[in-house]
């Protein structure tokens, strides 16, 4: 790992009063815009065209949409393929903090909102909306089915490494 991405991981991986620890194995990648903390790569399994990649959003306190309007607009960017799973939600409390956390498969519409999509099938969403004490976090997996189900451990521990900064 380059030492600029070493600094990356260091300086985003706290946002909202809340910090988390990447996984080994994700690499960071300079933010796209302003909204994101930060951009995390991670590698493709065997057989899939393309890595997945786990954005994280801050927007400041009070910003960003309610937990239900994300989760609910996460959910809708699937459309249901033959043999995937019915979108999950579920809130739970990880080290005194919040967390509602959103799966979903199927056909994802990419893309920023108002702007143009491409679909990509077979793919899924691991999801988490941490309500930090400056305001929400959001952590948005999205990839390939097999790799995002091959990390999703990894995607676990992140969440579960959440503190207050």
């Amino acid at each position: 790992m380059s030492l600029f991405a070493i600094l990356l991981v260091a300086q985003a991986a706290q946002a909202g009063g809340l910090s988390w620890k990447p996984p080994a194995g994700w690499t960071a990648d300079p933010p796209s815009s302003p909204m994101r903390v930060a951009t995390y790569r991670i590698p493709a399994t065997a057989g899939d065209a393309e890595p997945g990649e786990l954005a994280v959003f801050f927007f400041g306190s009070g910003e960003g949409g309610s937990v239900e309007a994300n989760v609910d607009r996460w959910i809708a960017q699937f459309a249901p393929e033959s043999g995937s799973a019915k979108p999950a939600r579920r809130a739970e409390t990880v080290n005194g903090i919040r967390v509602t956390r959103v799966s979903a498969e199927g056909t994802f519409s990419s893309g920023m909102p108002g702007g143009p999509k491409t679909a990509k099938t077979h793919f899924s969403l691991l999801g988490a909306i941490a309500e930090g004490p400056g305001g929400n976090v959001f952590f948005k997996l999205t990839g390939p089915r097999k790799t995002v189900q091959k990390t999703a451990a990894k995607f676990d521990a992140l969440v579960r490494s959440l503190s207050r900064s």
